[in-house]
């Protein structure tokens, strides 16, 4: 019998499997669809820096921050997969002089809490990067801050060297396949029945994303994972005219070191939606133009959406959820999905096998009291987004 059927091969599943298949577990993975359709494959890349805090999912970001460091080496040397995690600095710009108040205490926060960060004007901004200039002289830009240690990675090719390394390990991975219910006897489970049959394992972990409630929910359990779409939109610079990261607001520039650049993203509450639209794609393309005018004749490569995994209370659910022990759930982790990728697969896979954890779980309980839905964290990024659209 297989040691752990995880449910969902997006990028929380795979780096579960991978790590449990590095302590000699035998994984099984299942997955609805192909690895294009995960909220991760679609996401920007962007890790802010990551200092430690008493906030729990700080201290799994921090955690997971130095994991990235080590695996990126160890998935190269394993799968010859370069996952372009590399630092490159962000830009956190403002177009409006009454948001500098709050710029200065974003300054602050990040410097008292150990990260490097440097107050800019607006001259400051085209001194780092000249190709802003002109959106600096339309009053778009008007100062902001540096974060030097920001970094970026390639979500497809992580993805990609993630899924390589998972089956260089041994793990089983079923795409294609629906996962119906899962059976449950004596509070433990049992097996998943899915559209190509049963399968029996001594372990279960739901990490489906945005998913992971509807099959939660069959099973009696609590575990909201609200689906929020982003949409981006790949373009060709015509020459490799930026080189650091560009926020403004929830809009930023991502570019890539083989001459392309992303451009996003959107937070809609659209349910299982995950297609694009063509005035959001359009408003995220203006905003390119706008940063950088030489942008304007530059081709749409492509353009995609992803739906985030949203949680009530900002914080992802991490454990067991059955007296058993042996059915967990890894979800909920909204935008940081990707970057809390590693620690999360570390800490699951400790829970697991049963050894003590490297970090404190219990504020990831799965079962934790939940806040009203009114109090959710997603609902503070769409009240955002429709203050920055208005």
């Amino acid at each position: 019998m297989t040691d752990c059927c995880v449910i969902g091969a997006g990028i929380i599943g795979l780096s579960i499997a991978r790590e449990l298949a590095g302590h000699g577990f035998s994984v099984v993975v299942l997955d609805r669809g192909s690895l294009k359709l995960s909220s991760s494959w679609a996401a920007a890349g962007i890790f802010p820096p990551a200092p430690m805090s008493d906030d729990p999912g700080d201290a799994l970001t921090h955690w997971s921050d130095e994991l990235h460091r080590i695996w990126a080496a160890q998935l190269l040397e394993e799968t010859g997969i370069d996952n372009g995690l590399r630092t490159c600095g962000g830009l956190h710009l403002t177009a409006s002089a009454a948001h500098r108040d709050q710029i200065n205490s974003e300054v602050r926060s990040w410097q008292q809490r150990g990260a490097r960060a440097t107050l800019l004007d607006s001259s400051s901004i085209v001194d780092i990067e000249p190709c802003l200039g002109a959106a600096v002289s339309a009053g778009l830009l008007v100062g902001g801050y540096l974060l030097p240690d920001e970094m970026q990675i390639r979500p497809p090719r992580h993805l990609e060297a993630l899924e390589s390394s998972c089956k260089r390990r041994g793990v089983v991975i079923h795409r294609g396949v629906t996962v119906e219910s899962i059976q449950i006897r004596n509070n433990r489970a049992e097996s998943v029945l899915t559209s190509e049959g049963h399968i029996s394992a001594g372990a279960f972990c739901l990490s489906s994303g945005a998913w992971s409630q509807k099959l939660a929910a069959a099973i009696g359990l609590d575990i909201p994972t609200r689906p929020i779409r982003g949409q981006i939109a790949l373009i060709r610079m015509p020459e490799q005219i930026l080189k650091k990261i560009v926020n403004r607001g929830l809009e930023y520039l991502v570019p890539r070191t083989d001459g392309y650049m992303l451009v996003g993203s959107t937070i809609e509450d659209v349910g299982f939606d995950a297609t694009t639209s063509p005035q959001a794609i359009a408003r995220l393309l203006a905003f390119a133009t706008q940063m950088i005018p030489s942008l304007v004749n530059s081709p749409v490569e492509q353009s995609w959406a992803g739906l985030r995994p949203g949680s009530i209370d900002g914080v992802p659910s991490l454990g067991p959820v059955s007296v058993g022990h042996n059915l967990f759930v890894a979800s909920g982790h909204f935008r940081a999905g990707l970057h809390q990728s590693t620690g999360t697969a570390v800490l699951m896979a400790e829970l697991i096998r049963g050894v003590p954890p490297s970090l404190d779980p219990r504020p990831f309980n799965p079962l934790r009291p939940k806040p009203l839905q009114g109090h959710s964290a997603v609902d503070a990024y769409l009240a955002r987004t429709a203050t920055d659209l208005a």
